[in-house]
């Protein structure tokens, strides 16, 4: 691969996507943020409540070494936050 064809992104690997997962009449989308070479464990947490779509964003201080351990914390992460608090987290 070329040095333009680097610089100009034509070689870039595509970031992952996760897709969004139901729990407990929540959508959980995890979005692990990369830090150097860590990931922060991040997810955006949402539920309809009346009609209108609220939003969490999670984002703690843990780090992990792969993208996709970042993925599996973040998930497991926001459910524990499901069951301690429910739409409680939307207050």
């Amino acid at each position: 691969m070329s040095f333009l064809s680097k610089l100009f992104g034509g070689g870039a690997s595509e970031a992952k996507t996760p897709q969004g997962e139901a729990y407990e009449g929540f959508m959980i989308f995890p979005e692990p943020i990369r830090e150097g070479k860590v990931y922060r464990l991040c997810a955006r947490i949402t539920c309809e409540i009346d009609g209108e779509v609220k939003e969490h964003r999670l984002i703690r201080a843990d780090t992990l070494e792969s993208e996709d351990a970042g993925i599996s914390a973040s998930v497991a992460k926001a459910k524990q936050m499901i069951d301690e608090q429910g739409k409680r987290l939307f207050s």
